[in-house]
């Protein structure tokens, strides 16, 4: 067989890109695989963007249907000035539950990451029956999951004044900021592709776009408060759950993804060897434990 034989033959599915309005927005988002497989709806997290699953979506595509969308604030979703939109994780979550009606999807897996599972819980806590699976890479939703990393969050939490605010946005909204969320706890830093957190401060530097960031770090703390709703879900709906989980998180540590498993012991929880960004350095190791993962679900996601 020749070369060229050979390479017509490793076909690698194409990720495409798309616009929609949905609830006053204009969402961006990422699609690929088959429109007839089972769903699963890719929520990215914090300072990121549908970029993030570049890597991932190629490795899933031949047995599911991806979608990733940007969250308003982030990557090339636009929100109108005269929308007034406010910058909450309830206003996310309701942004994306339109997202989701305007593509008409009905029966949909979850991946969460970061920012992405205060949405993604929200989404599932008011539509239930339209969650076939949760897969959590980092997504947190238990007090012990958080890190130490959290407390200059948590100052302004406790007291949101201007000087506090200013720390964060010199200390977290900055390059090295960024770069330092991207490369920590990874064995081989200079590994990471530097297009990655390069693209997200440059996202970041839009005008205007800080003072959204540090209104959702503000809005956070709604998350931590709606922790044990989102673990009544997991006990009284009982979704098909993973956490596979960057162990050297500084954000959200392994004992988040543990704990999962107290209110899901069916839970199937995962460590890998990297940091928050697991999916820089572990995309084909994530990608065969969701296939393993859902296609063992097969019956619940169909």
């Amino acid at each position: 067989m020749s070369a060229s034989s050979t390479l017509s033959h490793a076909v690698i599915p194409q990720t495409s890109l798309h616009k929609v309005e949905a609830d006053g927005v204009e969402v961006f988002y990422r699609t690929a695989g088959d429109p007839g497989a089972p769903v699963i709806l890719l929520l990215h997290g914090f300072p990121a963007s549908s970029f993030m699953f570049r890597e991932l979506m190629p490795r899933l595509a031949d047995e599911f249907h991806l979608i990733a969308p940007d969250l308003p604030g982030f990557g090339f979703t636009q929100v109108p000035e005269k929308r007034n939109y406010t910058y909450s994780f309830d206003s996310l979550a309701h942004t994306i539950a339109s997202f989701t009606d305007a593509l008409g999807l009905t029966r949909h897996a979850i991946y969460v990451f970061d920012y992405g599972a205060p949405t993604g819980f929200r989404l599932a806590m008011a539509r239930p029956e339209r969650i076939t699976a949760i897969i959590s890479q980092n997504g947190n939703a238990y007090e012990e999951g958080l890190g130490d990393s959290w407390a200059p969050i948590r100052r302004y939490w406790a007291e949101p004044t201007q000087e506090n605010r200013e720390v964060l946005r010199t200390n977290i909204l900055t390059l090295e900021g960024t770069r330092w969320q991207y490369t920590h706890g990874v064995e081989h830093s200079d590994s990471i592709a530097p297009e990655s957190y390069t693209l997200d401060t440059a996202l970041l530097d839009r005008p205007g776009n800080k003072e959204i960031q540090l209104d959702l770090f503000l809005n956070y703390a709604s998350n931590i408060e709606l922790y044990p709703k989102f673990q009544d879900y997991f006990r009284t709906s009982k979704p098909p759950l993973l956490a596979i989980w960057g162990k050297n998180d500084p954000f959200f540590l392994p004992a988040g993804a543990q704990a999962f498993k107290r209110d899901l012991p069916s839970a199937r929880v995962e460590f890998l060897d990297t940091g928050h960004f697991a999916l820089e350095t572990h995309a084909s190791a994530i990608a065969e434990a969701i296939k393993d993962f859902l296609n063992g679900k097969s019956a619940v996601i169909a």
